[in-house]
């Protein structure tokens, strides 16, 4: 019963990992870029959120919404004053150089603001939970919500991809941006879209990390993004079902690392898994090897 629990358990950390995974795979997959300044936009999601419910007094719902709309916010201001101007650079180092100083400010601005104690996050979840077996196996509200609410993210953002015009133009900008372009594509639109996408998934993710696990520091945001950009090379990065499953397994390692091998190794164990992977697939579980034509 123990190893239920656990499993279910990594299911739910997973299933935060897979939601982060789904903004870095849209942004990678569309424009090309490492976006490793998505794991501090969790943190001001969280901090969001966390002033809302608790200085605004509005419901947790309403708060989530507010931090969704400030993130996505955010994502668009730092594609266009950070990154855009970067998109055609001749080298990409440019890009991953100025994603690690725009990680590095917002951290510093949270620091300032905010301080460098941790702060008490209230549940969102008011729901118990369930008991299962008699009582044996209890599962969280958390977690029954965050497992849900990354499957029904997963199955909108596959259908918004795949069934309407913004996401056909998504598509269009990942197989060629310039053909796109001549086609009457508005790419910065496009790009600027998924930016929007991938951040308000962010504001959802960090609330439901902080809410699992109750506190937020200007720091919360970065070992979940690093995880959540593993999760999303794991499953084969570009790929909406690889970031999703990637996360999962991700989530399932994790805990099960820290429940049967040590918790201090979980993490080492977690990018171990990682390299064994890429050294099979290197494209990833659901990734497709793509060749360049020269």
């Amino acid at each position: 019963m123990s190893f239920i629990s656990y499993f279910i358990n990594g299911l739910s950390l997973g299933s935060v990992y897979a939601i982060i995974a789904l903004g870095y795979t849209m942004v990678y997959g569309i424009a090309k870029m490492l976006n490793f300044a998505h794991g501090d936009v969790i943190m001001v999601g969280a901090y969001v959120s966390l002033l809302s419910m608790t200085q605004a007094g509005v419901s947790p719902m309403i708060a989530i919404l507010i931090s969704m709309v400030v993130c996505t916010v955010l994502g668009v201001l730092v594609e266009k004053i950070a990154y855009r101007p970067l998109r055609n650079a001749s080298s990409s180092l440019a890009v991953l150089i100025t994603a690690i100083g725009v990680s590095y400010l917002l951290q510093n601005i949270a620091l300032l603001v905010f301080g460098a104690n941790a702060q008490t996050f209230p549940s969102v979840v008011k729901w118990e939970g369930v008991a299962l077996a008699g009582g044996k196996l209890k599962i969280s509200g958390e977690t029954i919500i965050t497992i849900a609410v990354c499957i029904v993210i997963m199955i909108l953002l596959m259908l918004f991809v795949q069934k309407t015009k913004p996401g056909q133009a998504m598509r269009a900008v990942s197989e060629d941006r310039g053909a796109a372009q001549l086609m009457g594509i508005n790419v910065n639109s496009t790009i600027s879209l998924t930016f929007a996408i991938g951040s308000g998934l962010a504001a959802v993710a960090g609330v439901l990390l902080c809410s699992a696990y109750p506190s937020v520091t200007p720091y919360t945001g970065a070992m979940p993004g690093i995880k959540a950009f593993v999760a999303a090379v794991f499953g084969g990065i570009g790929s909406i079902p690889g970031a999703f499953i990637g996360g999962l397994l991700l989530g399932i390692i994790e805990i099960l690392g820290k429940a049967y091998i040590s918790s201090q190794m979980a993490d080492a164990i977690v990018f171990a898994v990682l390299i064994i992977v890429l050294l099979v697939k290197p494209t990833g579980l659901l990734g497709k090897k793509i060749q360049e034509k020269v």
